[in-house]
């Protein structure tokens, strides 16, 4: 299976099934120094596990991170970095009736046409639990950009399109008849130089577009005044400069941090789509393997919403983007090759 891997010069790839016996991460291009510990892994782990909070699932994994490689005495060697979570509380008998069967919202149909064969246990490689490895090899990124004085973080802006802070009472709806919502994320990079992106088809936000697109349940993004900025005339979108403290900088910031493909200096800013949960308890109409109609009634452990687990996931997936192209900047011009050489 090709496209597990994400990065060109840091660069992160995952492992691993929902129902297999452990998924992890292998991180090449960590420079060499880092001071990194489970410790420093760990609480963002926390963030995402099942389990914990409200109207998620009651699947119960402690996703307790080992480093198997790349780091000595408390420090990065540069050699790559192995990361595993070992996966402790499979049910897979939930899934028995579906072995042939393609669920609605799923990529059961989607893997079967391409492969000819699936992982019906969870989902396999197409599961939730895959971006839990992500949060691991993130949570890296985010400890080497925390070293620059760049951090990233998100929240969620709604749920079922109804403000956070205020989605109890369809929250409690929802799980009550068996079914699920969605929301919004936005997430928020400050510290961030100018210079960060390349300008044609590597472009921070086209690179951050493919990073965020790649969470399963992520189905739109945008960027700054996003689609809004549709609607809006030049001498409202435009972003004019100033001083500031001897950089120049935006005044405003309608695009999102990012001008032609590269960073200007402003907080990078976008929000993400987060679709409801496929999987529900509740009668749909589906086909088998072989186009049978039939009633499905999806058993086991699910989350009414992912919405407020997939914070963490966005802000990892942010962060191995943003450490990618801080460490391709580094040898973008003459005088920064000059400079490092002590020439």
């Amino acid at each position: 299976m090709a496209g597990s891997t994400l990065g060109e010069v840091f660069r992160l790839t995952t492992f691993g099934e929902s129902h297999g016996k452990a998924i992890g991460c292998i991180l090449d291009g960590c420079p060499a120094g880092l001071s990194l510990s489970e410790a420093d892994i760990q609480p963002y782990l926390d963030r995402r596990r099942p389990g914990v909070q409200a109207y998620t699932t009651a699947r119960r994994e402690s996703d307790t991170v080992s480093i198997l490689s790349g780091v000595f005495e408390g420090r990065t060697t540069g050699t790559p970095i192995a990361l595993i979570l070992q996966n402790e509380d499979q049910r897979s008998r939930d899934y028995g009736n579906i072995a042939d069967t393609y669920r609605p919202g799923h990529a059961d149909m989607t893997y079967d046409a391409k492969y000819g064969f699936r992982d019906y246990r969870g989902g396999g490689r197409s599961s939730g639990r895959e971006t839990a490895a992500r949060v691991a090899g993130g949570a890296v990124a985010l400890t080497f950009l925390a070293k620059l004085g760049i951090s990233v973080s998100a929240h969620v802006v709604s749920i079922g399109g109804v403000p956070a802070g205020t989605e109890e009472a369809i929250l409690k709806e929802a799980a009550a008849s068996c079914d699920s919502l969605g929301g919004i994320i936005e997430c928020r990079a400050a510290g961030l130089p100018a210079g960060l992106g390349e300008p044609v088809f590597d472009k921070l936000d086209a690179d951050l577009a493919k990073a965020i697109l790649s969470i399963g349940a992520v189905k739109g993004i945008e960027f700054g005044e996003g689609f809004r900025a549709a609607s809006m005339k030049g001498s409202e979108n435009n972003d004019g400069f100033c001083l500031q403290e001897g950089r120049i900088m935006p005044v405003s910031n309608h695009a999102g941090g990012i001008l032609g493909g590269i960073s200007d200096g402003a907080d990078l800013v976008f929000r993400a789509a987060v679709k409801p949960t496929p999987s529900i308890a509740r009668l749909q109409k589906t086909v088998t393997c072989d186009g049978r109609g039939i009633d499905l009634e999806i058993r086991g452990r699910h989350d009414t919403c992912i919405v407020p687990r997939a914070v963490v996931v966005m802000e990892a997936m942010t962060g191995l983007v943003l450490a990618d192209h801080v460490l391709r900047r580094m040898g973008s011009t003459m005088d920064g090759i000059l400079r490092y050489y002590g020439i």
